[in-house]
């Protein structure tokens, strides 16, 4: 399965401009490329102290004085394929949720789909068996999980629910196929079941915490539409009809 690198965006203009996927994007980039310029100055002896201070614990979803994890693990990454995977994601799927949203809307549908994702994650290792907590990366409550998947992948849910017809350029490895939106997705989908289900604990990835946040954000979606963005695009799907686009 390759990475989308663009989408046929007939989403909407509805005078909303995607600022809110722009200043996340900025504010992921800035704490990574700080907290790898600086993490010394700040009294870290390693990035991983880092991972493991700022990432979020599967307790800390139930631990008030450590539940700032939650959030703090949204906007820390293990790397630079990491965070730019992630950030490449979210600019791909995330103006056209936010455009019929809003922006205020958004941003608290962001967190709270990465709030579910946390959630996913912690049940998937609650339900493992005793054989499984301890494994070759340590004991399972005690690895903490980094970055912004989780919540992105509530974006490509409420993205697969507004623009299932939208098309989508991928690269399979060096062929480029456009394929609808609700495909690529639901490959993604099933590529994240399938291995959630094989490795559990995810080679080191937290599957489980993207397939809570893909649910979560399906189910999210409908509440957080902004009234004034669908009338909006509706009047121009109508208009896009007459002009036979």
């Amino acid at each position: 399965m390759g990475l989308p690198v663009d989408s046929e965006e007939y989403y909407i203009e509805a005078g909303v401009k995607p600022v809110i996927t722009y200043l996340l994007i900025a504010i992921n980039i800035a704490v990574f490329i700080f907290l790898k310029a600086a993490y010394p100055e700040l009294g870290f002896s390693s990035w991983g102290e880092v991972l493991a201070t700022y990432g979020c614990y599967p307790a800390d979803i139930l631990n008030l004085p450590t539940f700032y994890r939650v959030i703090t693990s949204m906007f820390v990454h293990a790397g630079v394929l990491h965070i730019a995977g992630n950030m490449f994601f979210l600019y791909i799927f995330g103006r056209g949720v936010e455009k019929v949203m809003g922006h205020s809307k958004y941003l608290m549908f962001y967190l709270l789909s990465g709030f579910i994702a946390s959630i996913f994650n912690t049940l998937s290792i609650a339900f493992l068996p005793k054989t499984l907590l301890l494994n070759e990366y340590g004991a399972s409550w005690l690895i903490p999980a980094v970055g912004a998947s989780g919540a992105i992948s509530g974006v490509l849910g409420a993205y697969l629910v507004l623009y299932p017809r939208s098309r989508i350029l991928s690269i399979f490895y060096v062929v480029p196929i456009f394929m609808s939106s609700a495909f690529y997705i639901a490959l993604w989908f099933v590529y994240q079941l399938v291995l959630g289900i094989i490795y559990p604990l995810g080679s080191g990835i937290a599957f489980w915490a993207h397939i809570g946040g893909f649910l979560g954000g399906i189910a999210l979606t409908p509440f957080f539409l902004s009234k004034e963005a669908v009338q909006a695009a509706r009047r121009r799907i109508e208009l896009l009809k007459k002009a036979g686009v």
